[in-house]
Formats: structure tokens, C-alpha cells, sequence
């Protein structure tokens, strides 16, 4: 098992910037890949980015270099830097990582721009 806590979703204006944050309750070394995934009202889950624990990282086609994915090994953790955020970024956005070939997701955290 592996738990993941999510912070720093919230309210913002076009153009603005959000960090979310992810903790997992093992060092993140051990997870083979982490990642940031949201979901939108009537649409599928879909990738935003992802770290593995060795390798490139990799971002969404919509991303465009507005978003950076970082990682913390000394504190269990992953960011997302979000910037130059549109409405259409508006959704709830899942800490992922996998572990022994299972996926675990967090509980999510609620992300609005307003136009």
C-alpha cells in the first residue's frame, strides 16, 4: 500500500500560477514513477506529468512548458509548479505513483482558474 496526500489546489485567475504538493508515506525512491493526472467534469482522467525514478520526465501534450514537475526525496514528496493557468486547466488533479506494478492514486485536489 501506498498513501498520497495532495495540498494546494484552490482558486485563481487566468494567468496565474499554483503549486500542488503530494506526500507519499515512503521514500519516493522506491516508487518506480510519480505523477500528476486530472479529471475534468465529463472527461477522462488524463496525464499531466509524470517523473520516473530515473529517466526524462514527461508532460501532457496541453501542458506547452507552463508546468514543471519536481520531486524531493528527502521529504516523500512531488510538485507541480503551475503556471500561466487557463479555465480549461480547471479540474481535480491526482498525485499517481506506482509501486510494485500497482497504481495508487491520492484523493485529489480541486484546481479553478476563472476567466
Amino acid at each position: 500500500q501506498v498513501q498520497l496526500v495532495e495540498s494546494g489546489g484552490g482558486l485563481v485567475q487566468t494567468g496565474g500560477s499554483l503549486r500542488l504538493s503530494c506526500v507519499a508515506d515512503r521514500t519516493v525512491a522506491a516508487l518506480a514513477v510519480m505523477g500528476w493526472y486530472r479529471q475534468a467534469p465529463g472527461k477522462t482522467r488524463e496525464l499531466v506529468a509524470k517523473i520516473p525514478w530515473r529517466g526524462r520526465s514527461e508532460y501532457g501534450d496541453f501542458v506547452k512548458g507552463r508546468f514543471t514537475i519536481s520531486r524531493d526525496d528527502a521529504k516523500n514528496a512531488i510538485y507541480l509548479q503551475m503556471n500561466d493557468l487557463k479555465p480549461e486547466d480547471t479540474a481535480v488533479y491526482y498525485c499517481q505513483a506506482e509501486y510494485v506494478l500497482r497504481n495508487y492514486w491520492g484523493q485529489g485536489t480541486q484546481v479553478t482558474v476563472s476567466s
